[in-house]
This record gives C-alpha cells, sequence and structure tokens, in this order.
C-alpha cells in the first residue's frame, strides 16, 4: 500500500454516518438477536448453543455481497473444533485485502443474583444495552456486519477493496485451536491490513486505537512439605504446614507491590496518563487499599509486567480437620512487558518460585500458557487511517493507549503475515465489565465504532484506487 492516504471526502462521511445512524435500530435488535445465544465455548457448557452462535453469525454476513460465507472448523484429538465463520471477497488486482476479526463465543454469566437483568436478553437502559456478549465481543461482530453494510451501500457491491471476516468461536477459552486454524486456512485469511475489534476505548466519548499488549504466562506451583498429612497437635511446631509455605514463598514475588522476578522487562514510559482517582473508580479499589508498584498508574498496567495469583488449591474452610497439610499450590498468571520473550519469562518465573523454596519444601513449577506481547506501528498508513476515521466518528481525537490484557493470537498473526499491518480497535469502556456480571454496551460509542470501520474500508478502497491507477 501507498505510505500515506487520500481522505474521504466530507460527503463520503457524511453518508456513511447517515447510514450507519439510520441502521441503529436493526443494528441492536440483532445484537440483542446475538445476545440471546449463550454460545460458550466451555466443555461444562452446551455445544449447540455455539453451533447456533455460528450459523446467526454466518445468517447476517450471508446478507452481504460476499463470494463465500463458510462455517468452519479444525479438529483437536477426539474433538470436532470449535465453529468459526469466515466469509471472503475477493481483492480487484492492485487493491488491498482487509480482514476483519470478533468472535462470537463469550465468558459463562455467573451467578444469576449478581446480574440486574437477565444474562443472555438484551435490555436497552441509560443509554447502553446490557447482557452477556453485548460488548464482548458480539458488538464486534457487529461493528463489522454495520460498517460493511453502510460501505456497501455507499460504495457498491463492487468496491475493488476485497474483504475477509473472520469470526472466532473460542476466544473466551484462550483459541487453544488458533494456530491449527491459521495453519490449516492460512490462504483464506491472508491480509494486507487486520482489524481486531476486541479491545476498549479510553473513556465514554474517548475513542482509543491500541498501541501495545502485555503478554501472558501461567502456570501451576505446587509446594511439599511432607509425604502425608499429619496431625496438627501431635506434630504441629517443628514442621510448617504447606499453605504456610506457599504462602512465603508467593510473598517474595513483589517487593512494595512491584514484580521481584529478576529477567523481566520494565519501561515507565506511555503516550497518556490514567489518572489514580479514575483508576481507582474505574477498577473499584477500596478507600483505604494503597496502589502498589512504581511509576506512572498506565506503565503498571501497560508496559511493566503484573503478577496475580488466580486460584489455590488447599484444604476448604468447610471440611478443615486439624490436620497439617502437605501440599498446597497455587495458579500463578504473569503479564509481561512489550518487547519481553515470553519463554524467556516463564523461565524467569520458574527460576524465581525454585529459588525461593521456604524451608527447603519441595517446590515444582509447571508451566500451563504463554502469550506473546504486541507493540502496534503507529506510524504504518493504516494507524493513520485509524486515528483520522476516528476523530471523524467521535468528533474528537483519539487516544494512543495501551492495554494491560493480552490477545496472544495478535502476535500469531504477526508471525504469519510479517507485512500485513494490524489494528486493534474496541468497542468497551471503562463500564462495560466484560466477564463480569452486568456487562454493558454504550449504544453511542458502538455507532460511532461502526461509521468509523464504515471510514476505514472506504479509506482503502481509495487506496486500492490509487495503486490500480
Amino acid at each position: 500500500m501507498a505510505t500515506d492516504f487520500t481522505r474521504p471526502s466530507s460527503d463520503t462521511v457524511d453518508a456513511l454516518r447517515a447510514s450507519v445512524d439510520g441502521s441503529r435500530d436493526i443494528l441492536l435488535e440483532e445484537l440483542g438477536s446475538l445476545v440471546a445465544i449463550p454460545g460458550i465455548a466451555w466443555d461444562s457448557f452446551d455445544a449447540a448453543d455455539l453451533e447456533r452462535s455460528a450459523e446467526a453469525v454466518a445468517g447476517l454476513l450471508r446478507g452481504l455481497p460476499f463470494d463465500s460465507v463458510e462455517i468452519l472448523r479444525e479438529p483437536r484429538g477426539d474433538a470436532a473444533g470449535h465453529p468459526a465463520v469466515v466469509a471472503r471477497k475477493a481483492a480487484a488486482p492492485g487493491y488491498p485485502t482487509i480482514l476483519l476479526y470478533a468472535h462470537h463465543d463469550v465468558q459463562p454469566p455467573g451467578k444469576r443474583e449478581l446480574w440486574n437483568t437477565e444474562p443472555f436478553e438484551a435490555v436497552e437502559k441509560d443509554g447502553r444495552l446490557w447482557g452477556r456478549g453485548a460488548a464482548d465481543d458480539k458488538a464486534g461482530v457487529m461493528v463489522h456486519v454495520g460498517a460493511l453494510r453502510a460501505f456497501f451501500e455507499r460504495i457498491g457491491e463492487h468496491p475493488g477493496l476485497g474483504v475477509t471476516v473472520f469470526i472466532e468461536g473460542e476466544e473466551e477459552a484462550g483459541s487453544p485451536g488458533f494456530e491449527d486454524f491459521l495453519a490449516a486456512h492460512r490462504d483464506k485469511l491472508a491480509a494486507d491490513v487486520i482489524v481486531i475489534a476486541d479491545s476498549a476505548n479510553w473513556e465514554v466519548g474517548v475513542p482509543a486505537l491500541t498501541t501495545s499488549l502485555r503478554g501472558v504466562v501461567g502456570g501451576i506451583v505446587e509446594v511439599s512439605v511432607l509425604d502425608h498429612s499429619v496431625h496438627s497437635g501431635m506434630f504441629g511446631g517443628p514442621v510448617l504446614d504447606a499453605p504456610t509455605l506457599l504462602s512465603r514463598l508467593i510473598a517474595t514475588l513483589h517487593d512494595d507491590g512491584a514484580v521481584a522476578i529478576a529477567g523481566l522487562l520494565s519501561e515507565d514510559d506511555t503516550d497518556v496518563d490514567y489518572d489514580e482517582d479514575r483508576f481507582r473508580e474505574d477498577a473499584g479499589v477500596l478507600d483505604s487499599v494503597q496502589l502498589t508498584g512504581r511509576g506512572s498508574i498506565s506503565s503498571r498496567l501497560w508496559t511493566q509486567p503484573a503478577l496475580s495469583v488466580t486460584g489455590i488449591d488447599v484444604t476448604d474452610v468447610a471440611t478443615a480437620s486439624n490436620t497439617i497439610a502437605a501440599t498446597a499450590r497455587a495458579k500463578l498468571s504473569l503479564r509481561i512487558a512489550p518487547g519481553q520473550d515470553e519463554r524467556e519469562a516463564g523461565e524467569a518465573l520458574r527460576k524465581h518460585v525454585e529459588d525461593n523454596a521456604p524451608f527447603g519444601a519441595h517446590v515444582s513449577f509447571a508451566l500451563e500458557e504463554t502469550g506473546p506481547a504486541f507493540r502496534a506501528d503507529t506510524g504504518a498508513v493504516s494507524s493513520q487511517i485509524a486515528l483520522w476515521v476516528f476523530e471523524q466518528a467521535w468528533g474528537r481525537p483519539a487516544v494512543t493507549a495501551g492495554m494491560g490484557g493480552s490477545i496472544p493470537f495478535t502476535a500469531t498473526l504477526t508471525q504469519a503475515y510479517p507485512e500485513a499491518q494490524i489494528l486493534i480497535t474496541g468497542i468497551e469502556d471503562p463500564d462495560t465489565r466484560a466477564h463480569s456480571a452486568n456487562e454493558s454496551l454504550h449504544i453511542g460509542d458502538f455507532l460511532h465504532a461502526v461509521t468509523a470501520e464504515a471510514l476505514v474500508l472506504a479509506a482503502l478502497a481509495q487506496q486500492g484506487e490509487r495503486s490500480a491507477e
């Protein structure tokens, strides 16, 4: 592609915006229909719902002028694989191809009593749409559908621009089959620009282009002190129980709240800062709790490592007896800074827990998960297009910001298509509560996102016209 771009005319901007605004009700109705399908890619949930979700997405895409719309899956062992939807429209000679990604599977709803509405019933209230998946990431699906409708309506069914839509069906389960799926369908998913609609905006009314993602390393640490559990009265004193020693080991992972594992990269340079009061409110931090770590809040969230204990296996209180537990284990989740090799980070974590075994306890570490970090090229033409269209759609400049979460397949796409330019955009905001009860979508920002993506398509189509001349 060219290294600069011709901005779509004001008439095109106005026409696309009007098309999106005019489709508000139908887009929300279709989004509500998707929310009503509890498609969860976990083995403990009904796989038929995930199939219904894929069929519903395919039905929406079949209403657009694609050359093909398929439901594909890549078997893993004895499992059939989760259903993904792939729609394709070939590019004319000299035109680029854009890949639009989202996922149709959702997180489990959790406890019903924590919800103010039915989890799988879309409810419009206070300018937001409430329901599981209303934002993460069925809104991403509908951003693509709505943008493509407006684009084809304005530009025509044969714009020259190649378009591929890839709607994954297992992202919330960790995308276990993503690499196999990519290997099997590499040619179908090849593109010059890749848009991943699964991130967040800076705040309501303020768009953001995600410029970095932390990577992730996860594993299980187990501490053993006895070859079997023993009576705490008869043997307590000379030997400490495994939960106590596990707690002491966990305490070595931080100093004043900052991760204390040697060999991890850390940066304190970010484009924007995150106000402490706002962070406390967004995260729901209790008033008396002190924030931890060093450097700016934004760097602690985006460009420094972070380590959390996400689970512990010990004797539960309800069934506890006066016994010294022989073993205990914990699940560790380490977020790593952009630029950090995830394998080296995993070994650094392993070395730390093994070197800090308290009182000579036996410590083992099993690495379960690694995902690379990501850093965008903000000088790329696609990034410049994105920043321009955000300003057109929202009426104010966009923020370039990192994201503390991880999307490991982003780096997988980068490796598979090294020449592709990747844009990470989002529909969520600090009030969305993705993965939690009372998930919701800000409707105004949703419509702005649809307009913005339609403008991205129009700008790339114009790039193709220039290249084809």
